[in-house]
């Protein structure tokens, strides 16, 4: 990666402002190292699992309507694993001794995780091709002279027409069934009416 040394460099200058960094590392999204400052520590195992836990968090936001993945800090007995969004293809994973003050490191992370999103979205911009473009062959003046090109044409299928849809399916409905209760006039409870003579 071109921009693996200016990663780098940011690595080692966050360092330098929260001394109580352990490590840092700068991953893709899939798990891969592009930059380390991690000593102690496997960084690929680090990176691949940052990656894992990186899927985790998104689908958690997701599933919790909470917008787009921005940080995830985990605290162990002895420290922080703090991860930060680096751009649109990175992430940013800062080990951290318990004694840190997590404000600065969330402030310290955030700023270095948007210099490292945009170095390495930068790169990868880069390195995209250009995105291809049909030419439209420019009318030249009756005048100019012109010579055809040595090309073959290539017949061109007429458009197949759109597939007819298929006839809407009913998903089974529930009925609900109504009971129909008459009221039914009762008879007025006899009565004997006795006659006195």
């Amino acid at each position: 990666m071109a921009a693996e040394a200016e990663v780098l460099d940011e690595l080692r200058r966050l360092r330098a402002r929260v001394p109580q960094l352990t490590g840092a590392l700068a991953a893709s999204v899939d798990g891969l190292v592009l930059a380390q400052d991690t000593p102690g520590v496997e960084p690929e195992g680090v990176a691949a699992l940052t990656a894992a836990l990186l899927g985790v968090a998104v689908r958690m936001t997701d599933a919790t309507d909470q917008g787009d993945f921005r940080e995830l800090l985990v605290r162990g007995a002895r420290g922080y694993v703090a991860t930060y969004a680096a751009g649109s293809a990175a992430v940013l994973t800062l080990l951290a001794e318990d004694r840190v003050n997590v404000g600065r490191l969330h402030l310290e992370g955030r700023r270095a995780g948007t210099r490292i999103g945009e170095l390495v979205d930068a790169v990868a911009a880069r390195a995209e091709p250009p995105p291809r473009t049909t030419s439209h062959p420019k009318s030249t003046p009756a005048s100019a002279p012109t010579s055809a090109p040595n090309t073959t044409a290539i017949p061109t299928p007429p458009p197949t027409p759109p597939p007819s849809a298929p006839p809407p399916t009913s998903l089974p409905t529930r009925t609900r069934t109504t009971r129909t209760v008459r009221a039914t006039a009762r008879p007025a409870p006899h009565t004997t009416t006795t006659s006195e003579s």
